[in-house]
């Protein structure tokens, strides 16, 4: 178990990233545009002129993307803050003590599910239904996360199921936007050059998020102290959302 200064430091770590992610929403709120995507339904309808059933595309409501983007910094922000009030770090240091953080697990089956929503309007993907599942999916890789710490608290070796089945979960959102990325083709409709940034930077620091769980049940290096990993959670939630939010400002929400 770490000692109290490092809890201590990992307290005051916490309440730096409470105000780095709220000053970051609350700053894409304040500068950005009213720029919107639309959530559609394409649901089966009878067609009487043609005697048959045809799909027919409704636009449900128009999804204002600013704050949209503001509400992952503010999930994150109230997370950190939560964590570092006396009562709630009691908990938070003796889950850590053993192995297991259950916050950040359920945060990020929020923020995180919020950010693939946004990556996936942004190559095309409209659907509401399809949204709705690209977004459980992605929580759903999140919670084999905390599966994964829980599972092993009883395991005398390390038990690997939940991981990969999360990573399979995780798959299916990265499968549907690059269809929908190379589906867009070439010329005038393609999608923005800076989606496509987008979409590698972002996909590389989901990954990285994997790998360092890899490396803290390897217990390579400093991650054999599981405090370390958790700093390293924290720092790449912090560079994943960031990354994020400035790339989409600066492609689509900046005041022209």
């Amino acid at each position: 178990m770490a000692s109290r200064v490092t809890y201590h430091r990992l307290r005051v770590f916490n309440l730096v990233m409470f105000v780095l992610h709220a000053l970051q929403g609350l700053a894409v709120l304040l500068l950005t545009t009213d720029f919107a995507l639309p959530v559609t339904s394409s649901f089966v309808q009878f067609d009487a002129m043609t005697g048959t059933l045809a799909p027919r595309l409704n636009t449900l409501l128009e999804l204002p993307i600013g704050p949209l983007v503001a509400l992952f910094f503010f999930l994150s922000a109230v997370a950190h803050l939560a964590v570092s009030l006396p009562t709630i770090f009691e908990w938070y240091t003796r889950n850590l003590g053993r192995g297991i953080n259950r916050a950040r697990w359920i945060e990020y089956a929020v923020s995180s599910s919020v950010m693939i929503v946004v990556i996936s309007m942004l190559v095309g993907i409209y659907d509401g239904v399809l949204l709705l599942m690209i977004a459980l999916l992605n929580a759903m890789m999140i919670l084999f996360g905390l599966l994964m710490e829980l599972h092993n608290q009883t395991t005398r070796r390390t038990n690997w199921t939940s991981f990969w089945f999360g990573s399979l979960a995780g798959l299916g959102p990265w499968i549907a936007i690059a269809i929908f990325l190379v589906g867009a083709g070439s010329g005038a409709g393609e999608v923005p050059t800076f989606v496509y940034w987008i979409f590698g930077s972002l996909f590389v620091f989901f990954n990285l998020f994997a790998i360092n769980m890899v490396l803290q049940y390897k217990k390579v290096g400093p991650w054999r102290d599981y405090l370390y990993g958790e700093r390293v959670y924290i720092i790449l939630s912090l560079v994943a959302k960031s990354l994020l939010a400035w790339q989409v400002f600066a492609g689509t929400l900046r005041p022209v």
